[in-house]
């Protein structure tokens, strides 16, 4: 296994210079165009259309798990790296990419992150080797990480006031169509082709956006920033120092973590526990993340009423029914009531993303692109950790474990909450 492990590192290593080498290169030739006034609708189309590409990255292939365990004839916490991995990366590059983004524009380093994309997603269709497999997911979360903090700039830099806000409280909403269609069209693959073609899929999802982009969208960035490590060190160091804004992402976290412990966990449960097809585990995927969009809506259609008070309310009726989940199973177990708990508690989940994404990507408008960047980076470097940490304490075995899982991350709300309390006067503006 070590040398194994020495080589996927040598790979993640040399892919890694590569990515750095490619976009130093194309830096310099690609000239940055911009917008054109009658292309401004459609690029702004496409800007919420690459929204949901983390998305797609993680939920599409969720149902094939199970099949590529005895493909690559691994163990289902080796697979269930590949969406560690992918979440490590996406969250380290959104740290550093922010300052790139500010710097050297938005337009091409997104282009240059597509082809990438499609690349590894390519490479990893035709391997065997679930090693190289997790050096391409490495490449995966660079290279979302990548466009999804210009996507989201691309919002500030073009957007002020109340339209600002209004596109910002549907970034939630536009990201929740991915685990929406991604499991329940990746479980039909499953089935039809095997887990190779989520991956062929990821390759011309990524293709059509990349040709789109080319011909309709352009540099959104009108005043580029010095790129100055000294000064971007100070940015950097004034938006974590920001108690409102780190403990807003912290619960940014603990509600998506809700979402990647069933991600991780649920096709075990459903396709060895209870022993239905991979096309239910999409089907199911699919439901919860309606789920994850519903609390968007509310969220949304809720945020002119006071912040404070409407997080408290969600917090206490999602600790309600993670405690009902854990009364009511035990007597009635099936696939209905475990869907019908975790769609209730990521609904809940899907409201306090929304709040509070929306909360800390307004907070620092000057300097989005690393805003943007330190909100998503530090947000999925939490999630990778804690969601792996929780799944090893408390292995896809059945729902039990599940609402073990779902009780530990509401518990660590609350508590954050509690310190939230005394931040009141932050928390106000939003």
């Amino acid at each position: 296994m070590r040398p194994r492990f020495a080589l996927f590192i040598t790979l993640a290593a040399a892919l890694l210079t590569v990515y750095i080498i490619t976009f130093t290169m194309f830096s310099t030739i690609l000239t940055p165009k911009p917008i054109k006034q009658q292309n401004q609708g459609i690029a702004t189309v496409l800007a919420f259309a690459l929204l949901p590409l983390s998305g797609f990255a993680t939920d599409i292939y969720i149902p094939s798990l199970p099949s590529m365990a005895a493909s690559l004839k691994a163990s289902s916490i080796q697979v269930q790296f590949t969406l560690t991995l992918f979440l490590i990366s996406y969250g380290f590059g959104q740290l550093f990419i922010g300052s790139l983004l500010d710097s050297f524009g938005r337009y091409k380093i997104s282009l240059i992150s597509l082809v990438l994309f499609v690349l590894a997603s390519l490479v990893i269709a035709s391997t065997e080797s679930v090693y190289l497999i997790y050096a391409m997911r490495i490449v995966h979360g660079l290279t979302v990480a990548a466009i999804i903090v210009a996507k989201r700039a691309y919002f500030i830099d073009m957007f002020t006031g109340d339209k600002l806000k209004h596109y910002l409280s549907m970034f939630s909403i536009i990201w929740s169509t991915g685990p929406i269609v991604a499991p329940f069209v990746g479980g039909y693959f499953e089935v039809a082709f095997g887990w190779k073609s989520n991956f062929y899929f990821l390759a011309l999802f990524g293709a059509i956006l990349f040709v789109l982009e080319v011909l309709y969208s352009g540099e959104s960035l009108q005043h580029f920033s010095e790129f100055a490590i000294k000064k971007i060190t100070s940015i950097y160091a004034s938006m974590i120092t920001t108690a409102s804004f780190t403990l807003g992402i912290v619960m940014l976290a603990l509600a998506y973590g809700m979402v990647m412990v069933y991600n991780m966990t649920g096709p075990f449960i459903i396709e060895h526990a209870l022993h239905l097809s991979p096309i239910v585990s999409g089907y199911s995927s699919l439901v919860l993340g309606f789920a994850w969009m519903v609390g968007g809506l509310v969220g949304k259609a809720t945020i002119n009423r006071p912040f404070f008070g409407r997080m408290v309310v969600n917090i206490v009726v999602q600790v309600i029914f993670v405690i009902a989940m854990l009364v009511v199973m035990p007597h009635l177990s099936n696939l209905y009531t475990l869907i019908l708990f975790a769609f209730l508690i990521h609904v809940a989940a899907g409201f306090t993303f929304n709040n509070f994404f929306t909360f800390c990507l307004s907070r620092f408008p000057k300097n989005a692109g690393i805003a943007s960047g330190l909100t998503g980076g530090i947000n999925y470097v939490i999630i990778s950790f804690l969601s792996y940490s929780v799944v090893a304490a408390l292995p896809a075995n059945d729902w039990h474990n599940l609402a073990l899982s779902y009780l530990s991350m509401v518990v660590l709300s609350v508590l954050v909450m509690l310190v939230l309390r005394s931040k009141r006067d932050g928390l106000a503006a939003a």
